[in-house]
């Protein structure tokens, strides 16, 4: 039998996919358009010749399928397919004048078009619709792209600006057909409220078939059900899940009636491949596992349960960046738009999302506009912390079974010597948590939180290297605050206590008052009363630590945060104590296609139980199973066998490199179809996969795989009670202060010519001009622009900390005119930076008093309208008449008719003196 030519290969894979849709193939001889719902007519003869398919749905004519060998690119063949359409011979039944949906294919790759779209244009696709689909469109009035071209204007109650900003700009991307958008907003500016306000439009006016929400683990999947369970839309009068069905994908089945599906691309992938997910493979944050390190998943094929047009639109919530590597083909498999959501894009991100960035809202900005609030450093260094320590041997010292959590003791012939990044990894030093915790507490309302009643420690958030890390930090928060079992929990996936009510607790209730965790809540988690982070842990991605940072970043009312911490007033930043140097380090930003030579070995065994079988992680697993076989001891062998159904480590390293061995592959291959040459490139292909899938069978069980992570590690960690830990630096980081500082004296230094109030307060003679509210009003904007993105208060700080001995008191959240006090202070006009209502005051006693000595006496209802015109003018600068018609308290006072009255003629003379006297 002669070998099939490149053409008839296609042909080949191209009925494959069209009988996995659901459709019946025919040749011409066997023609009968009715008998199924969908038919594919093999060369059917057009006035143009003869088509390789023609299309047929519910009996009619509907569109044509261009078939090429593979390795032909397919962009130029839609204009040969699209003879097909028009040069249907009369007699044939058909949908309409024109054929409708032509598809260009390869087998590998196919093209898909929609003569109903606006301005049509060829699309890749995964595979072939299934005809129900087709069926659908055809018997709707219009298609989802032209409908995306005429949505109805937005009603923008209820929505921030950035909000506002993000759904229009993504609604012009779609009704361009840009198949890919990305928005940009800040942690904590509602990106999934957001996503819920354009998911309602899309679904009603778009009518989207079902949205795709991913997440990048399962409990921000239960943040983002409720986030739509409580989403209201404008004049809808009804919850959002009142009207539609939004599920939270726990299985392997979508509802058919779900128009929002919640889930992690674990899941999905799982689904698409028709296996089962362990649960735990949902609960770890992916940029643990998969953040840095390439691999090969298994690869995706069609699943006629999970059609490619199962979703209209996916939405991708901060979901880890190899999102767009090594789980790409999840997203690739549906007909779909993306929508990409994330706080922190990187080039990578912004490259796959084709640099088409429809709405932009840093953390910068969303600082200035009240969103968010921003932070300060606050470095606590301990001797051990930096430069680690020494166990005395001679001695037996206590040593912690990290899988038992049981102490014994052991000797200790020599010193153990460890340094920092020693410490608890080898070695534990409860002294050097001691250490840093007594720090935080003794700095707690002095330096961090001063004002407080010292009653309520601020809601706190640790981060730590691991459990029995968390369990260590947990147990030093009770001694040093002297508190009990409520104050301070372990928030992570090996907690007794259930994670979601723990959550809940920490954000809604008083206690507890400090959380540690590991990575389970360090992205994503909305806990708004959070007001001090703490890194016990360093962290080398970029992306992480952002991430991670923004737990602190979300305003709450003042009422919320009173009622979690009663003696706080208003959330205005958070404060990050850096125990390890994590503000210092360099961070990575690699690419999720850049190759790692070397990957932990837990990451390396999470991937493999998640579908990663290429050659190279098996191989290196293999190793490593076999390595540490003939490190262990009878006992952890016995343990490991046990887990593993009877197979050792040894016995499962084997299995592992014979499931990559060629001549194994080829045995199989012979034994399942009679010799390497009769069988084709996609049967090999199985092969291979099925035996790498067996071998890698038993680390699914996610027992066996932490069992063997315990055993990995150092069972041992040694305890250093000995060693007396003591801070050698505390105090917040300048060097941040320092860039704010000098960011304000350039950015005076720059717009001096341009802007009035700099003008006027930097240059011009005071009589020759004043100052206005619209000028003060300017120069605060200009300042919070990009790329300053600077406050008032911001600046304010920054100098407190530089030169406290030269500030006194702080700016008022809601007064423009403290920036006045800010640019004089900055250019040397004033050697003391107070807040203008201060200088303000003591100008106008100043003023009463040269009054007073010119025999001039004021009465006191007099005086009283002295002292609010003085306020008014330390917080607009300016005065007139006209403002004491229509502003408080002058128009409850009965205005500038009882203003004359009181002053006479004098009235405009004493409004201008005032103005001149105090407003410079």
């Amino acid at each position: 039998m002669p070998p099939l030519t490149p053409e008839q290969l296609a042909r080949e894979r191209i009925d494959e996919l069209l009988v996995a849709a659901g459709w019946i193939i025919q040749d011409n001889d066997q023609f009968n358009r009715n008998a199924g719902e969908g038919v594919a007519v093999r060369e059917f003869q057009t006035k143009a010749g003869p088509s390789d398919y023609l299309l047929f749905v519910g009996g009619k004519a509907c569109g044509v399928i261009e078939a090429k060998k593979a390795g032909i690119t397919l962009s130029g063949v839609a204009e040969q397919a699209a003879r097909y359409l028009s040069q249907l011979p009369a007699h044939v039944a058909c949908w309409g004048d024109i054929l409708r949906f032509d598809y260009e294919s390869t087998g590998e790759e196919t093209y898909f078009r929609d003569a109903a779209d606006p301005a049509p244009r060829s699309r890749r696709v995964f595979a072939f619709h299934q005809p129900a689909t087709l069926h659908a469109w055809l018997k709707e009035e219009d298609t989802l792209r032209a409908r995306l071209r005429r949505m109805p204007a937005l009603d923008k109650s209820g929505l921030r600006d950035c909000q506002i900003d993000a759904v229009e700009g993504l609604e012009r991307s779609l009704a361009d057909d840009k198949r890919r958008a990305l928005i940009q907003m800040a942690t904590g500016a509602g990106k999934t409220f957001t996503a819920c306000t354009f998911s309602w439009r899309l679904l009603k006016h778009a009518k989207a078939k079902r949205i795709l929400f991913l997440v990048d683990r399962n409990n921000l999947g239960d943040q983002t059900l409720k986030e739509y369970q409580n989403f209201e839309p404008p004049g809808a009068g009804r919850k959002f899940t009142q009207t539609y069905v939004v599920q939270h994908l726990h299985g392997s089945q979508i509802d058919k009636d779900a128009k929002v599906v919640i889930t992690t691309i674990q899941r999905l992938y799982a689904m698409l491949r028709g296996e089962e997910l362990d649960e735990s493979a949902e609960e770890g944050s992916a940029f643990e596992t998969w953040s840095n390190e390439d691999g090969e998943l298994r690869p995706v094929e069609y699943n006629p349960a999970i059609p490619i047009e199962t979703f209209d639109v996916i939405v991708t919530d901060e979901c880890h960046r190899s999102i767009y590597g090594l789980w790409r083909q999840v997203l690739d498999y549906f007909d779909a738009h993306l929508i990409g959501l994330t706080a922190t894009p990187s080039k990578h991100t912004l490259g796959f999302f084709n640099s088409n960035l429809v709405a932009e809202y840093p953390y910068e900005q969303s600082v200035v506009d009240g969103v968010n609030v921003g932070f300060e450093v606050f470095r606590i260094k301990t001797q051990v912390g930096e430069e680690g320590g020494t166990v005395e041997g001679g001695y037996k010292v206590p040593v912690r079974d990290r899988r038992t959590r049981a102490i014994r003791y052991k000797q200790l012939d020599e010193d153990l010597a460890y340094t920092r990044r020693d410490l608890d990894n080898s070695v534990t030093v409860p002294n050097q948590i001691r250490a840093v915790l007594r720090c935080y507490r003794d700095k707690l309302f002095t330096e961090l939180f001063p004002g407080r009643s010292g009653q309520w420690v601020p809601k706190t958030l640790i981060f730590a290297k691991d459990d029995n890390h968390a369990e260590e930090i947990v147990q030093a928060c009770w001694e040093v605050f002297g508190q009990g079992n409520e104050f301070a929990k372990k928030i992570t996936y090996q907690t007794s206590e259930k994670p979601k009510e723990l959550i809940k607790a920490f954000r809604v209730d008083p206690f507890p008052r400090i959380a540690v965790t590991v990575d389970m809540i360090a992205t994503g988690t909305d806990i708004k009363p959070v007001e001090c982070l703490i890194f016990m842990r360093d962290v080398k991605s970029e992306g992480y630590y952002e991430q991670m940072k923004g737990r602190g970043v979300r305003t709450i009312r003042d009422a919320d945060l009173q009622q979690v911490t009663p003696d706080a007033q208003t959330k205005t930043r958070f404060v990050l104590v850096d125990a390890v140097g994590v503000t210092e380090g360099t961070k990575s930003v690699s690419q999720p296609l850049e190759r790692k030579r070397a990957i932990g070995f837990d990451k390396l065994i999470d991937q493999i139980a998640q579908g990663r079988r290429d050659a190279d992680a098996i191989s290196s697993l293999a190793g490593r199973l076999a390595a540490l076989d003939r490190q262990i001891d009878d006992e952890d062998r016995q343990r490991i066998a046990t887990a593993a159904k009877g197979a050792s480590l040894k016995a499962l390293a084997g299995k592992l490199l014979q499931s990559i061995s060629p001549d194994i592959v080829e045995a199989e291959v012979i034994n399942r179809h009679g010799s390497v040459e009769a069988a084709t490139k996609k049967q090999v292909e199985a092969v291979e996969a099925d035996l790498r899938d067996e071998a890698c069978a038993p680390l699914d069980d996610a027992e066996l795989r932490n069992l063997i992570k315990a055993i990995k590690k150092k069972t041992d960690i040694v305890i250093d009670e000995g060693t007396a830990d003591e801070v050698v630096e505390a105090g917040y980081d300048l060097k941040q202060a320092q860039q704010r500082v000098t960011s304000f004296r350039e950015f005076i230094e720059t717009h001096k010519d341009e802007l009035l109030a700099l003008q006027i307060l930097y240059s011009q003679p005071f009589p020759r001009r004043r100052l206005t509210y619209a000028s003060i009003k300017q120069l605060a904007q200009v300042l919070a622009d990009p790329p300053h993105h600077l406050t008032t208060a911001d600046v304010w700080q920054a100098y407190k900390r530089l030169e406290a001995t030269l500030v006194r008191g702080a700016p008022s959240d809601k007064v423009l005119t403290d920036i006045i006090s800010l640019v004089r202070f900055a250019t040397g006009q004033a050697d003391l930076l107070e807040p203008y209502s201060a200088r303000v005051e003591q100008r106008f006693n100043l003023w009463i008093g040269r009054q007073k000595k010119a025999g001039r006496d004021f009465n006191e209802d007099q005086m009283n309208w002295l002292k609010a015109i003085r306020d008014y003018l330390a917080a607009n600068v300016e005065i007139a008449p006209a403002d004491l018609m229509r502003d408080h308290p002058f128009a409850d006072w009965g205005g500038v008719v009882e203003a004359r009255k009181l002053f006479g003629s004098e009235l405009n003379g004493v409004l201008d003196e005032l103005t001149e006297a105090l407003a410079a």
